[in-house]
Formats: C-alpha cells, sequence, structure tokens
C-alpha cells in the first residue's frame, strides 16, 4: 500500500514562486507519480507528470499542462520516496488545491488512472 502527503503550500503574490514536496511510503519507486490541482467547483486538472525511472532507457519522462509549461518543473527522488513541483512566475490562476497522485500502471494526464492520493496543500496567488 502507498500513502502520499503533501506539503509547500501557502499564500504567495502574483509573480512569485513556491515549491510542494509530496513524501510517500511503500514502494513508490516503481509507480508513475503526478500532480493534480482543484479550484472549488471546478473539475481536479492535469498538472504534471513524471514517470517511474525504469520505464525508459533514458530516465523518467515528464510532461506538463500547457497552462504551467515553462513556468513549473516536477522531480523525483526515490532514495527520499519524494515528488516535488518547483512553480514559478505565479499566477492567480494557479490557485487551487494541489494534489499528489501515484499510479502502478503507466504514467497519464487522467486523474482516473492513479491509485494513490495525498491529502493536498492550498496554494493562494494574490495580485
Amino acid at each position: 500500500q502507498v500513502q502520499l502527503e503533501e506539503s509547500g503550500g501557502g499564500s504567495v503574490q502574483a509573480g512569485g514562486s513556491l515549491r510542494l514536496s509530496c513524501v510517500g511510503s511503500g514502494e513508490t519507486d516503481s509507480y508513475a507519480m503526478a500532480w493534480f490541482r482543484q479550484a472549488p467547483g471546478q473539475e481536479r486538472e492535469f498538472v504534471s507528470r513524471i514517470t517511474w525511472r525504469g520505464a525508459t532507457r533514458t530516465g523518467p519522462r515528464v510532461d506538463y499542462a500547457n497552462s504551467v509549461k515553462g513556468r513549473f518543473n516536477i522531480s523525483r527522488d526515490d532514495a527520499k520516496k519524494s515528488l516535488y513541483l518547483d512553480m514559478h512566475s505565479l499566477k492567480p490562476e494557479d490557485t487551487a488545491v494541489y494534489y499528489c497522485a501515484a499510479t502502478r500502471r503507466r504514467s497519464t494526464s487522467h486523474a482516473g488512472d492513479y491509485d494513490y492520493w495525498g491529502q493536498g496543500t492550498q496554494v493562494t496567488v494574490s495580485s
């Protein structure tokens, strides 16, 4: 079984930066992982994903939603069982609860494909 816990959310001004962290228990190093976000009344939205490093010959593959491309960076440290999301040039529309997710299946951008979820961490961007 896998348990996930996010941290690092907070309130920042537009243009600021935050680093979100997700620490897992269990055998997360063989799981594809992702970040999703959800604003009140909205669908859970894909933000970024990263494959298990063993899925390719060249290491993990990453992908980003168009809305965050060039501003966010996803990474993982399997020795620490951690997933990170470095967010820069934050915009008010980035305001949401951010969730860490993991799946034993292949990496996808669909929330329904993920088996394990953290409790979420709030990110609020003003101005």
